[in-house]
């Protein structure tokens, strides 16, 4: 088997794959299988990978199966040690699965991100924006009102994320995770609508039963779940400078964040109307899930972020029905993350 399983979700990303293949294909680390999960072929991105990289695994469920569905089907079809996620926008040096590997060597280690910038167009040669050196993500921090952001994003790399680091969550842009952290942090599920944590003492196997990113969330903060569940266990995430890659992002935060309200009201309608309602349910449930308390800077962040959708985003509201139909098995997992 091989040690690590390659693993991206694809949703119309053409224009993306020879660049980002290219670079999986260029890695120092060559004991890998490549997944391919087809999330939306509208660009036949499907028929582009089966011509020019036939090696590469194809599933196509024939729908939006979603960030987090999508990587599930691969966890519970593979038995490799790692899993390593690659966004469809994201570019590696050849040198990011050797590098991120070496800190799994710590056995307590169960994800890490590396070191990842931004680009703005993959039309550029990979030389070009090796030249940009705004960060993207160093591994993601939460604050007791539950706000998680990429830290260093937007910042000019001066060296200042140099160093290894413990951190309290990691993206899913670039992450690899332990085959065992996974396991003991999965949710097994039962019917449709009642999960529980999976027994420990079972760890033989993965399951297509369980979700390891909450299908609940669809896209986005599924990431920040996931790793932010694995640190509530004990398992650590880190983040590995000496892995670079160079992300695209389609959604991140703002550039100078609450401070600057206009830039702020700019960034968020910019986003498409689905984004800003998975973006509003899936932050809330996230802390539900995985806070160990309900601080009060949770619910004055809130009722600002609602005070300002009642003004600037009204149509994000239209998420709420989703949410409350959500709520209770969301409620019921926080519970059974704690017993």
């Amino acid at each position: 088997m091989p040690k690590v399983t390659i693993v991206q979700v694809i949703y119309n990303s053409k224009r993306f794959i020879k660049p980002v293949f290219d670079s999986v294909y260029a890695q120092t680390f060559t004991d890998f299988e490549f997944v391919a999960v087809i999330s939306g072929n509208e660009d036949e991105s499907k028929e582009y990978i089966l011509a020019n990289y036939p090696s590469v695994k194809v599933i196509d469920p024939g729908y939006n199966i979603g960030f987090a569905k999508g990587h599930n089907l691969v966890f519970a079809s593979s038995d490799s040690e790692f899993f390593q996620l690659v966004n469809p926008d994201l570019v590696l040096e050849p040198n990011y699965i050797e590098e991120m590997l070496k800190v799994f060597e710590d056995g307590k280690v169960g994800a890490a991100t590396g070191k990842l910038y931004k680009f703005k167009d993959l039309r550029f040669k990979i030389e070009d924006f090796r030249e940009n050196k705004i960060l993207d993500t160093t591994g993601v921090v939460i604050s007791k009102s539950g706000r998680a952001r990429d830290r260093g994003q937007h910042e000019v790399d001066k060296g200042q994320y140099d160093a290894k680091a413990i951190v309290d969550a990691v993206s899913g842009a670039g992450a690899m995770y332990r085959r065992k952290a996974l396991l003991e942090t999965r949710l097994q599920r039962i019917g449709k609508s009642e999960n529980r944590i999976s027994d420990q003492s079972d760890q033989s196997d993965f399951s297509d039963s369980s979700e390891y990113f909450d299908e609940d969330f669809h896209s986005y903060w599924e990431d920040v779940d996931l790793t932010w569940r694995m640190a509530n266990k004990g398992w650590k995430n880190i983040f590995v400078p000496s892995a670079i890659g160079f992300h695209g992002r389609a959604a991140g935060s703002s550039k100078k964040g609450y401070s600057d309200v206009l830039g702020f009201i700019k960034h968020h309608s910019a986003l498409p109307e689905r984004v800003r309602q998975l973006n509003f349910k899936n932050h809330i449930f996230m802390y539900i899930k995985n806070s160990p308390w309900f601080y009060p800077q949770f619910f004055v962040r809130e009722f600002f972020m609602l005070i300002y959708i009642l003004m600037f985003e009204i149509s994000t509201l239209k998420v709420l029905p989703e949410f409350f139909k959500q709520l209770p098995r969301i409620w019921k997992k926080r519970k059974l993350i704690y017993r």
